[in-house]
């Protein structure tokens, strides 16, 4: 693995969120729009980018770690949200406890149990374990939201940990570091040019009925900047040929914003803004990572279908 690379790779994102947070200063001084959320996101942002480097720079094994604790609190967040029976309390220790099991998977580079262990082992042994409270009453709505929940928030993002541990190749130097880094760079760099974007120009609703403040101009603007950001950075960190990087720089947009309106959703159906209040400006862990439920196991198995 190309370490130097990666470095740089770093030292180019911290880069950014300083121009970023310069605009921001200069737009929220200027502009006569309450621009209060948006410092608030910039932030935070300073604190999730320190935290992921720290955690990127010493170990795999620290990195992994650290997603599996995404996983956690979105799917505590999740929990805390929708509603369960009091008799699903066992099924809900033992959903917690596949998290740590999913993420071993991940450690070990077990491909074959990564990718079946929670849509195929977790999927049938929970409502097994629902079914000894023999009580029937609300049984498919709460294995249905049970398994879910699991698939959004533990096995979606597990992908993201997985392409950490991808072997370096001859047309990849970085390895797997390097496309974690395109994949997570280009998705949260994609939900703040949508939001920016849709904030200064926003005029035409996509779907109004299930987040209003998304606009035609934020999606188009955010999927074009990150079109433009895609073929720039694919060649330093990832094997991608143009086409390729062109098709992830589309995938990826696009993947983001489906992720993100689904989440939104799921909150309109449950009456609740945010999913939590961890994160100032951006609501809870779940709010932050919606888009990368879409985009984390879209892009791996992208990658993996064409490189590896």
């Amino acid at each position: 693995m190309n370490l130097l690379t990666i470095h740089w790779a770093l030292i180019g994102i911290w880069a950014v969120l300083c121009v970023a947070s310069a605009i921001v200063f200069v737009i929220s001084k200027r502009s006569a729009k309450n621009m209060s959320e948006l410092v608030q996101r910039t932030v935070s942002w300073w604190v999730m980018v320190a935290i992921f480097t720290v955690s990127f720079l010493v170990s795999n094994t620290v990195s992994i770690i650290v997603f599996a604790l995404i996983s956690f609190l979105a799917l505590k967040e999740y929990f805390s949200m929708i509603p369960t029976r009091r008799a699903d309390r066992r099924v809900l220790f033992w959903a917690y406890l596949s998290i740590p099991v999913q993420y071993f998977w991940v450690y070990d580079s077990y491909y074959g149990m990564f990718a079946v262990f929670i849509p195929v082992y977790m999927f049938l042994f929970l409502p097994f374990v629902s079914l000894l409270t023999q009580q029937t009453e609300g049984f498919l709505r709460a294995v249905g939201t049970l398994n879910w929940g699991l698939m959004l928030c533990v096995f979606s993002i597990s992908h993201a940990a997985f392409l950490l541990i991808l072997p370096a190749t001859e047309a990849n130097s970085t390895g797997g570091p390097g496309l974690l880094l395109f994949l997570l760079f280009l998705t949260q760099f994609n939900d703040v040019a949508q939001y920016t974007w849709g904030k200064l120009f926003g005029r035409h609703k996509i779907i109004p009925g299930v987040s209003p403040n998304k606009t035609w101009e934020g999606f188009l603007g955010g999927v074009a900047t990150t079109f433009v950001l895609s073929l720039l950075t694919a060649p330093l960190v990832t094997p991608f040929d143009m086409i390729h990087a062109a098709a992830a720089g589309l995938l990826i947009p696009v993947a983001g914003f489906v992720g993100d309106v689904t989440v939104s959703a799921l909150k309109r159906d449950l009456g609740v803004k945010d999913t939590g209040s961890l994160i100032p400006g951006h609501g809870g862990i779940l709010d932050r990572i919606d888009s990368l439920t879409y985009t984390a196991p879209l892009f791996f198995h992208f990658t993996r279908y064409f490189y590896y």
